[in-house]
């Protein structure tokens, strides 16, 4: 089993070491075919071309099983109609078709937009080298022990601050304990990297490296803004010379793909994603999505295939890492969680701090974000290695540098210890970084009793403290996990002060029959349809209290979509157990004409297994995972309870219930124990529970309890027995004066005069009845409110300054046309970047 596992492996290996030839789009289209196993010998992939009419040109990276093909140019998707009229073939001749039935996946490619560069070029400051004389005298030491001759190594405040000692990165103590990153390989995903610059030519792995944007195998940038990944690989691996400064692993190798210098397909974001996964280790990402406050993105299918497969099978199985800088969004109200590869369970997400331990204008905070380290800001920016023989910058900043240096301590960490596993990295990672005396939402976890914040996460890393805890870390068990069914709720959501809460109890025994033994990460996957996206915000409250804002609102995103099949992560709830009631809560935070509805929710809990020998892999993801809305799972391990009876909506007490982050200082246990906030667990067990009915099974209990449905039941009565009395009265009583008029004029011929009198007399009667019928329907209104009032209220919680989480401590005094301006100076750097 051992050798079939190696023999795994190195074919893994040498897929992904395959390069495709050189894609023409706009002659030719392109196609990703999933075969199954056994299928993929040459022999079956020539007749699946033949079939259908294309040229096979090799495998797609390192995804097993899964090929490229091209096809002359055509508006329709030629391999989706072949299978469409392959099936139709068979069914009507019932001939079969072996071919057709070992295709399990295709897509026909296309061209997407560039991703982001993480990279707002801050304005450029003096050179601050002067400081605190003791601080300035043991930095000039160390330079002397580790012969660090780099001019600019005095200015590099990340690694040792002079200016304002301990905000750095504590980096120093490993270089003289002898750790400096030997033997790891990181991997810049970016727009190329200068393997020519003297800082880096040492370290530079060429056979790591690929150009995806030109199909070159050294990613050399080539554009005049493609300075960005030499000064990401600066921060990270930046030599011990006489040119600039160091990185903070500077004896790793470095190596590049660059794929952010024009339009790439899914396809070949996938192969690079994973490129060479057994020789690169950390694959250092400081890009994404747009930062806009109104986008809403993440990796298609095939790079979540090669994401798993990573993870699963990169670095000897022990899984490659990846670190993703978190966003620089935050000025446009915007939030990790509406990224894709920010929020996966698979990635590091990175924000920023500044020189001063303060959280910048620009990082963006979300559930997802697991840890800080320094950036921009401040008046400081990140000094490093920059494009051309022997070049520095001393303007690089944003969540694009924060994500690196991370990258150069995680390289550290592996130097030390090279038999971590991709999740051993992030546990290390939650037991070590530091919070700081920072106003943010702080909380101390139930799980772990590590205080996290939605803007720092876990605090900031200190890469003395992560490399010492490695060394004598016990590895974690495999990972195992747990998925709910859906939860089907399809109720309106309510505007303003109200919200809708969803509960799923997790019962101890599931979690055993699913071998999951403490949580890690928590990923909820949900749809909700509104005609204003941006007026949504969710929550999830575990069932220790600890609560996640998943989502918040942001004004920029106009979009009349909701969320469909979107999922949103927390690292919140790390080390918890899991058992108990989740709630979600969803909010239509604005009171206007745009309204929605919950449609339906699915929880999904991933951690640590019980018994390793029972672990197994996850299944690569498909298409069609989600597809199972309508299936009512009700075996009664697996019931579900909307909180808020047939979705009614309740106004909120703000004092009783969790609140939004707030601007709070960590002192502590206490702070973090007066941050605590009521459990909703009794009240939502009470609005939940099955209620009993007092009548056949054919009358509804209106999810009330026995005495309420008697009081609703009773009142129905009174109404209808009042009603009919009513109309007995007005018919005896019409009946009557008919009666006598008969009497009286029998055989006389009524006169205009007459007939307006009794039109008029017949109106006032419809009127009084119309009064009446408008009494009984405020009435019924009145019923409605009296049990729309019985809810969960505790499950709600709403913004104390009512503009939701996450503001800015203070409003910056950033000048963006002025920044703009800056950033399109000479040094070509755009402002879309994380930088």
């Amino acid at each position: 089993m051992r050798l079939l596992g190696l023999w795994s492996l190195l074919s893994v290996a040498t897929l992904a070491s395959a390069h495709l030839p050189p894609r023409d789009h706009v002659a030719h289209d392109y196609y990703a075919i999933h075969v199954s196993s056994s299928s993929s010998s040459s022999a079956s992939l020539d007749e699946l071309a033949t079939h259908l009419g294309l040229t096979y040109l090799g495998p797609l990276g390192a995804l097993e099983d899964h090929h490229v093909f091209k096809a002359p140019k055509h508006e329709s998707d030629i391999v989706d109609d072949a299978v469409q009229e392959l099936k139709r073939r068979r069914l009507k001749s019932r001939v079969d078709s072996h071919v057709l039935d070992n295709v399990l996946f295709t897509q026909k490619q296309k061209l997407k937009p560039r991703h982001w560069k993480r990279s707002i070029i801050p304005k450029r400051q003096n050179i601050a080298v002067h400081g605190n004389a003791a601080a300035v005298k043991a930095q000039q030491d160390i330079a002397k022990t580790l012969s660090i001759k780099d001019p600019i190594f005095n200015e590099q405040w990340h690694l040792f601050n002079t200016k304002t000692p301990g905000n750095d990165v504590n980096v120093t103590g490993v270089w003289l304990d002898g750790i400096t990153g030997k033997n790891v390989t990181a991997c810049i995903v970016d727009d190329g990297l200068d393997m020519d610059s003297q800082d880096l030519k040492d370290n530079f792995y060429a056979e790591g490296s690929y150009d995806f944007n030109d199909d070159d195998p050294l990613p050399k940038p080539r554009l005049l803004d493609d300075q960005h990944g030499t000064r990401c690989a600066g921060e990270v691996a930046a030599g011990r010379n006489n040119a600039c400064g160091v990185g903070l692993a500077y004896d790793s190798r470095i190596s590049g793909v660059r794929i952010l210098s024009g339009q790439i397909s899914d396809m070949d974001e996938a192969a690079a994603i994973n490129y060479k996964l057994q020789d690169n280790d950390i694959y250092s990402c400081s890009w994404g999505p747009p930062d806009d406050g109104k986008t809403m993105e993440g990796p298609g299918i095939l790079i979540k295939k090669a994401m798993l497969t990573a993870v699963q099978k990169g670095r000897g199985g022990k899984g490659s890492i990846y670190v993703f800088a978190a966003g620089n969004g935050a000025n446009n109200g915007d939030n990790c969680n509406f990224d894709g590869y920010t929020n996966s369970i698979y990635s590091i997400t990175v924000g920023a701090i500044d020189q001063n331990n303060e959280h910048p204008y620009y990082s963006e905070a979300c559930s997802a974000q697991l840890v800080v380290t320094y950036s921009s800001g401040g008046g400081e920016s990140i000094h490093t290695t920059d494009i051309g023989a022997n070049k520095c910058t001393a303007s690089h900043g944003g969540t694009s540098a924060a994500g690196p240096i991370a990258v150069g301590v995680y390289a550290l960490v592996l130097s030390a210890r090279p038999e971590l596993t991709w999740r051993d990295l992030q546990w290390l990672t939650v037991e070590t970084a530091i919070s700081f005396d920072q106003p943010s939402d702080w909380k101390k976890t139930p799980g772990m009793g590590r205080m996290f914040s939605h803007q720092f996460g876990y605090g900031k890393l200190d890469a003395y403290a992560i490399v010492e805890a490695a060394k004598t870390w016990k590895l974690v068990k495999p990972q195992a996990w747990f998925w709910s069914p859906w939860m089907h709720v399809k109720q309106a959501i309510p505007q303003g002060d109200k919200g809708l809460a969803s509960s799923f109890e997790v019962t101890e025994q599931m979690l055993k029959d699913a071998n999951l033994e403490r949580v890690e990460h928590i990923t909820l996957t949900m749809n909700a349809e509104h005609e204003r996206r941006g007026d949504l915000s969710v929550e999830l409250i575990s069932p220790e209290n600890m609560t996640s804002h998943l989502s918040v609102t942001r004004k920029g995103d106009e979009e009349a979509v909701g969320y469909d099949d979107w999922t949103f992560m927390s690292v919140a709830h790390w080390g918890e157990k899991g058992v108990g009631k989740w709630t979600v809560v969803v909010k239509d935070t604005e009171v206007n004409d745009k309204t929605g509805n919950f449609t339906d929710w699915k929880l999904r809990l991933w951690g640590e297994c019980i018994d390793a020998s029972k672990a197994k892999d996850l299944p690569l993801p498909t298409t069609h995972d989600d597809d199972d809305h309508d299936v009512i799972d009700d075996h009664p391990a697996h019931t579900t309870s909307v909180s808020v009876p047939t979705g009614t909506p309740v106004s909120v007490d703000p004092s009783n219930l969790p609140t939004r982050p707030v601007n709070q200082k960590p002192t502590g246990t206490s702070q973090a124990d007066s941050s605590a906030t009521p459990s909703p667990s009794a009240a939502a067990a009470s609005a939940t529970a099955s209620p009993e009915n007092f009548l056949p099974s054919i009358f509804p209990t209106f999810g009330v309890s026995k005495r309420t449905q008697i009081w609703i039941y009773g009142s129905i009565g009174l109404i209808l027995v009042f009603v009919a009395g009513l109309g007995t009265y007005f018919y005896l009583a019409r009946r009557k004066r008919l009666q006598s008029t008969r009497d009286s004029y029998e055989f006389e011929i009524l006169d205009e005069a007459d007939d307006d009198e009794g039109g008029a007399r017949a109106g006032m009667l419809a009127g009084a009845g119309g009064a009446r019928s408008g009494r009984r329907a405020k009435r019924g209104g009145e019923l409605y409110d009296a049990f729309a009032g019985e809810s969960d209220e505790d499950l709600l919680s709403e913004s104390e300054d009512g503009d939701g989480p996450y503001r800015d401590r203070d409003e910056s005094p950033y000048d963006e046309k002025a920044h703009l301006a800056e950033g399109s100076g000479s040094d070509g750097e755009s402002a879309g970047k994380r930088h």
